[in-house]
């Protein structure tokens, strides 16, 4: 049975947060720089938009989730137009860390790509899990919640495996792994960063949201 929330998006807020994604998406993929790859990196977004979508009267989400899923697709499809090596946003980025003295070598983007890999599924996974299931905030749910976060990262990871695989060198641009024999195990570490610090920054104010406050 699914439980309501307190606070769902205004109809404003919903069409603000959906046409800045879909604009972006659009813009992206007109402009992209590996159009595969593009492809390969978006298609969460292409999917995941119409599917919020098309359920939307029925399971309203938050607001806190719905400003996260944006965030997160947009991170994407920067990432996709690009290619996470080359992202403009992530030489900005590689460049403030060496100017506070960090020894910063690659386009960090990817990494903060990975840490919302983690950072925004364990919120949804919570949502999913208050409102569809008797759970409610403690250990066993923040515990799932990783767990849900680390099991897509390793998703994820299989799907570049895969396309290795797949596609040889074509597919570097999607790997993102810029010569780091670790870039892996950073991709999961990142993940469990995310979604710990999700948990630890927002489980309050998801709760007033979800109405458990």
């Amino acid at each position: 049975m699914t439980a309501s929330i307190a606070r769902p998006p205004r109809p404003a807020e919903a069409w603000v947060l959906a046409l800045l994604v879909a604009g972006a998406l659009v813009v992206s993929g007109l402009l992209a720089r590996d159009r595969t790859t593009w492809l390969m990196e978006v298609v969460w977004v292409i999917l995941g938009l119409p599917f919020i979508a098309w359920r939307w009267k029925a399971f309203p989400l938050t607001l806190l989730l719905c400003v996260l899923l944006a965030l997160h697709a947009l991170v994407l499809i920067h990432g996709g137009m690009y290619t996470y090596a080359q992202t403009p946003l992530g030489f900005a980025m590689r460049d403030a860390f060496r100017a506070m003295g960090f020894d910063a070598v690659r386009n960090p983007w990817d990494r903060l790509g990975h840490f919302m890999q983690g950072f925004v599924p364990a919120i949804l996974a919570r949502e999913l899990l208050v409102r569809c299931t008797p759970l409610r905030p403690g250990a066993w749910l923040a515990y799932l919640c990783v767990a849900a976060a680390l099991s897509f990262s390793a998703f994820f990871e299989l799907l570049e495996w895969w396309a290795a695989l797949a596609m040889g060198a074509d597919a570097d641009a999607f790997l993102a792994a810029q010569g780091d024999v670790w870039d892996t195990q950073w991709d999961m570490f990142m993940c469990l960063c995310g979604a710990i610090a999700s948990l630890l920054l927002l489980s309050r104010i998801h709760d007033r949201q979800l109405g458990l406050r």
